[in-house]
């Protein structure tokens, strides 16, 4: 059996449906089946691969009859393979980033070669000589592809490229392996011989001004079927796949700015072509924006390639922190370490360079110092050393001001500390924070690092130079300065400042306090818990008076909770459970629910051995962090919880176990949980009778899902709600409480909330503050909207959706806290806002709350951002129901109220019934504080309009009358006009005029 039959049958035997000898490329071939394999959403064989093995099939050398290799044949079946590769990359959309990624160099040199072949570039012309305008937009397109491949992989090639761990040595796949590594340096060095002439040919590309064309699979067929249409349709400049000017410029900018950067090794002119190019990308990217189809450029690495240009070649424009790199830069060249120094503490009050970049400049010194030193005499490894110290110390004081922890290398710099050092720090700290403009907390945090490092030395004088700084004096106080040196005193008190000690303070082993102490940092900063229950297993063994679950005052543990922990008698389980409890409690408040996890995990199977009550308090802390981890995670992209959870919080709230601690968070957690899951026919129909008694969350909660679900129904229907409003009105009342005086009478002294309601209103705020549910957000914000316009001296009433379901009354006024009420309704929609800020009915309470606190600009920004997020930006018409009469009239009043009186005129055009009146008023007002008459083009009642040319007319004021009768003329507006136009030109006009409010209040 021949090779080829060999082919067949491998490939018939792995592809059922392909007929038998026939390979699967001649039966896609045959069959037509091409487009339709590639239209599959994971076509296998992958395209790349189809276009290899077209490829290769068609560059096979035959065999004459005498044995001899010849070159591949020139007939029909291999010039359809290379057409089939063509169309497969045409599919692709000629993507190099694609094509790069997945062929090798001689594979893609020869389908680039293919497709000029195609595309009719005449073989062993150059390409610098041929005057892209003139040509064919796809030939144009055919020798750009070529060119800027052949740069890119020039630029490629000079990549240092990991080599692949070699397998077992297989004498053909070396064989192959090594004949395509020789044909890869060949082209290479083919390409980089016509490197100058590609970079011509992509040069003059720039100047190109039309748009370009590649061939698409359909083009490709035209040119199979009749290779004479090939100057037909293709040069009409409407055939293929059309690139935009710019796009096609944006790449071969690109492509030009890495050739020349790679360049610049050598040449380090070439880096002021490569900087100018790249930001001619930058440009043409923010020009194409998102509309970009066949432009795709890797935008971090090109904000590499500008960074790197912009140190290599600093210009005026360049910005401050760039200025900085280019200073470090030339600094580091120079070996001018010392201004290295001066740029870092300068930077500890900007904050301009990255932290990693500092970090790489002090990792690039740390290796000079261990490689010799530099290239100058005077900088001996010594003097290295010393500015290593002082680049970190500058790095450090950066991190710290800015709250992260000391690196590892200022500890081990700092382990000898002497007075230079010690000066020099106390330099930076100085140099590094303005105590007139700095925060509190930067001043906390330097403050912090001082006494840190005073608690760090050993040798008493140093302590004295760091506390008598004047820096040290500003941060701290007396008292604490005091304290920290008394505390040293204590701790050395044979230490004599006279004479130098003569064994070095680590060279002495440490004692038992120093080792408990240091198990106690150890057991304060570790989250794993089996550290944890070694260290504690340590201690305990080193002493047994200590309690060290008292050892951090950031422990804390809920009191319903520390009672039965602190009963248990073993003092090692006690403190471990205590302290697994404690950090599981605050990694879930931090979000570290990975570690949280942990934690309890450990905890629970620690306490299942002997407290049936603390593994069911562990097993709700278990429920309450999934739950968290699930509204934080998955819950946020609107993925319903597993099954698995909701019963869980069914389980928990039907729980009946005496004697079992509770948080009461956690029944508001589980509440809350089944209503942003709308699990309103649990709460509503399942939900035990007893727990509607026992538990005012419950009750709640079930109210809250029967009014939603009755929402829909007719309003006496809604007995839920009523009993809602009432069980809202008892927490939102308060109790008075009398004093009899001498002389008999009855005097009000006080008046506290009222211990009837199921709970007190910080309860029932904290419990709404966890919910999301837009609907029953809604329903809650009505409902306080409701009460608060019960009140009698209420002027001006705050509307709100579904506020019809409400009663209209309270029996006794006087028992609500309105004022409580007011407060509540402003938090609510601040926190419903929060949780989505777009939405209209939300912004209107906002917008009335603003209005009846005659805070009229903030109310307008209110309502005009309402209709902004239901009309597309007032792109669409704005839905009535949004903007109702009393939401045109408050808009009306608040313009009216800031003198913005020709604001006040167009917007009476938007009330159901023109308001002529107030129009015809506020237009006779001079002192307005709008731009008045530049805003006549928004007027579409011809009746305003005439009034206004009457008036100007009136007044003497010529250039203003001719606005007004410029505005009358608009043909739009002629009464004769059908009513769809003039309803369309009011339309317009208010748009624009919307507009323009938004662009003035937002």
């Amino acid at each position: 059996m021949s090779a080829e039959a060999a082919d067949r049958e491998a490939a018939t035997s792995s592809r059922p449906c392909t007929p038998p000898q026939t390979s699967w490329f001649e039966f896609l071939l045959e069959e037509s089946l091409l487009e339709k394999h590639l239209r599959k959403p994971c076509p296998d064989p992958a395209p790349v691969q189809l276009i290899v093995q077209f490829l290769e099939q068609a560059s096979k050398p035959s065999v004459n009859e005498q044995n001899q290799v010849q070159p591949p044949p020139d007939n029909k079946r291999n010039r359809i393979l290379k057409l089939l590769a063509l169309k497969v990359a045409a599919h692709l959309k000629w993507d190099l980033d694609i094509l790069e990624k997945s062929l090798s160099v001689p594979v893609l040199n020869m389908l680039l070669n293919e497709l000029l072949c195609i595309s009719k570039v005449p073989p062993g012309t150059k390409h610098v000589d041929m005057d892209l305008a003139t040509l064919p937009p796809t030939t144009a397109m055919a020798i750009l592809l070529y060119n800027r491949w052949a740069i890119r992989t020039i630029v490629q090639s000079s990549f240092p490229v990991k080599q692949a761990k070699p397998g077992p040595p297989q004498l053909s796949v070396m064989n192959q392996m090594q004949q395509e590594k020789e044909l890869t340096e060949n082209i290479l060095k083919v390409l980089k011989e016509q490197a100058s002439d590609s970079i011509l040919v992509l040069e003059a590309a720039l100047k190109l001004n039309k748009d370009l064309y590649v061939h698409t699979m359909r083009t490709l067929d035209l040119l199979a079927v009749e290779p004479g249409m090939v100057n037909g349709e293709t040069e009409s400049s409407t055939a293929g796949l059309k690139i935009r000017t710019e796009e096609m410029q944006c790449q071969v900018c690109y492509d030009l700015g890495a050739a020349y950067f790679q360049q610049g090794s050598t040449n380090s002119a070439v880096y002021e072509n490569a900087r100018e190019k790249f930001f001619r990308t930058k440009e043409l990217i923010a020009e194409i924006g998102s509309l970009s189809l066949h432009c795709t450029i890797d935008e971090k690495r090109l904000a590499g390639y500008c960074q790197a240009c912009d140190v290599l070649v600093p210009s005026d424009s360049t910005s401050q922190q760039l200025t900085s790199y280019s200073q470090v830069h030339i600094c580091l060249r120079s070996d001018n370490y010392q201004d290295v120094v001066k740029i870092f503490i300068e930077d500890n009050l900007t904050f301009s360079l990255p932290v990693q970049f500092r970090q790489s400049v002090l990792r690039e010194l740390f290796q000079k110092a261990q490689q010799g030193g530099s290239t100058f005499v005077f900088y001996r490894n010594e003097a290295l050393d010393e500015i290593c110290f002082k680049v970190c110390a500058c790095n450090t004081v950066r991190d710290i001001l800015e709250g992260r922890a000391i690196s590892v290398q200022f500890n081990q710099l700092f382990l000898r500390p002497n007075k230079e050092k010690i000066d020099f720090l106390l330099e930076v700290c100085s140099r590094s924070i303005n105590l007139e403009k700095a925060s509190d907390s930067l001043k906390g945090n330097m403050a912090a690092f001082l006494k840190n490092v005073c608690l760090g030395l050993e040798d008493l004088q140093y302590v004295f130079m760091i506390s008598s700084h004047e820096l040290f004096i500003t941060l701290l106080k007396d008292e604490e300065r005091k304290l920290l040196v008394d505390q040293m005193r204590k701790r050395s008190p044979r230490v004599n400042l006279c004479i130098k000690p003569v064994t070095s303070f680590y060279d002495i082993p440490a004692s038992a306090s120093v080792n408990i102490g240091q198990l106690e940092h150890q057991l304060i900063l570790s989250v794993d818990p089996w550290r944890i229950r070694q260290i504690l297993i340590e201690l305990h063994g080193m002493t047994s008076e200590r309690q060290f679950w008292t050892v951090s005052n950031k422990w804390e543990v809920p009191s319903v909770y520390s009672g039965v922990i602190l009963g248990i008698k073993d003092s090692l389980t006690r403190d471990l459970v205590y302290i697994l409890m404690a950090k599981g409690l605050h990694c879930s408040t931090v979000k570290d629910f990975s570690h949280a996890k942990q934690l309890f995990a450990a905890c629970l199977e620690l306490v299942t051995e002997f407290s049936p009550k603390l593994r069911q308090v562990m097993l709700n802390e278990m429920l309450l962090l999934d739950i968290h981890t699930h509204e934080a995670g998955t819950g946020q992209s609107g993925e319903r919880p597993p099954s698995d959870l909701i019963s869980r919080v069914r389980g928990y709230l039907e729980m009946r176990l005496p004697d079992i601690p509770l948080r009461q968070v956690i029944a508001e957690e589980c509440v809350a949980f089944m209503l942003n899951w709308r699990e309103n026919e649990y709460l509503t129909l399942q939900v035990p009778a007893f727990l509607l008694q026992n538990n005012p969350y419950v009750k709640l909660g079930q109210l809250l899902a029967a009014t939603c679900k009755e929402l829909p129904g007719p309003k006496e229907s809604r007995r839920t709600a009523k009993d809602l409003w009432e069980v809202v009105v008892q927490i939102c009342s308060v109790s008075s409480q009398h004093k009899r005086g001498n002389d008999g009478r009855v005097s009000l002294i006080k008046q506290r909330e009222s211990t009837l309601g199921i709970m007190y209103r910080s309860e029932l705020l904290s419990f709404i503050k966890k919910l999301r549910e837009p609907l029953v957000l809604t329903i809650i914000l009505s409902l306080f909207v409701k009460l608060h316009n019960v009140r009698e001296d209420i002027v001006n009433d705050i509307t709100a959706e579904h506020i019809s379901i409400w009663p209209s009354s309270i029996p006794n006024l006087q028992s609500v806290d309105f004022e409580a009420v007011a407060i509540t309704v402003k938090e609510l929609v601040r926190y419903a806002l929060s949780i989505n800020p777009s939405t209209h009915s939300w912004l209107i309470i906002q917008a009335d709350i603003y209005f009846a606190t005659n805070q009229y600009s903030a109310a307008l920004h209110y309502y005009l951002q309402a209709g902004a997020v239901c009309s597309d930006f007032f792109n669409k018409a704005v839905p009535p129901d949004v903007y109702t009469d009393q939401v045109i009239k408050r808009m009306i009043k608040c313009c009216s109220l800031l003198n913005c009186h020709t604001q006040v005129a167009i917007l009476c055009q938007f009330l159901r019934e023109i308001d002529y009146k107030t129009a015809f008023k506020s237009l006779q007002e001079q002192n307005s504080h709008d731009a008045m008459d530049s805003y006549y083009d928004y007027i579409w009642d011809v009746t305003i309009l005439e009034y206004l040319t009457y008036l100007h007319h009136k007044r003497g004021e010529t250039d203003k009358r001719q606005i007004a009768i410029k505005a009358i003329g608009q043909t739009e507006l002629n009464a004769s006009n059908p009513e769809e136009v003039l309803q369309l030109a009011a339309q317009r006009r208010k748009k624009k005029f919307l507009q323009a409010m938004a662009k003035l209040y937002f």
